[in-house]
């Protein structure tokens, strides 16, 4: 292993050994009280109406990839900016035309009536 290596490996050591340290004292120290409420589907204390295998609007599954693709756009926005001053006009442009799709996207699915509930 190369010498330039071992903070990463000491880094995993350290946060793999925080997180079994975490789960069994978290077993050992809460308080297990088990009763039929908790051991329901839902831990609302209202009884469940209705069969579980529900079919769902095809909206709701429209609205969350659309949350996804603008969400995917943040993700691309900030390394861009960090970015910026070294790629210049190029990235611009990529950026603008990457911008100016999802703006399309939106709008072309604003116009179907996809976000309408």
């Amino acid at each position: 292993m190369p010498v330039s290596w071992w903070p990463i490996g000491l880094f995993f050591i350290i946060v793999a050994g925080f997180a079994a340290t975490s789960l069994a004292l978290s077993k050992l120290v809460a308080p297990s009280r088990h009763n039929e409420a908790k051991a329901e589907t839902y831990e609302s204390g209202i009884r469940p109406l209705g069969e579980a295998q529900q079919r769902s609007d095809i909206r709701y599954y429209t609205v969350a990839m659309l949350f996804v693709v603008f969400d995917v756009e943040a993700i691309f926005l900030y390394p861009w900016a960090v970015v910026y001053d070294r790629i210049g006009l190029y990235g611009l442009i990529e950026m603008v035309l990457f911008i100016v799709l999802l703006v399309g996207a939106y709008l072309y699915a604003w116009r179907r009536g996809a976000l309408d509930w």
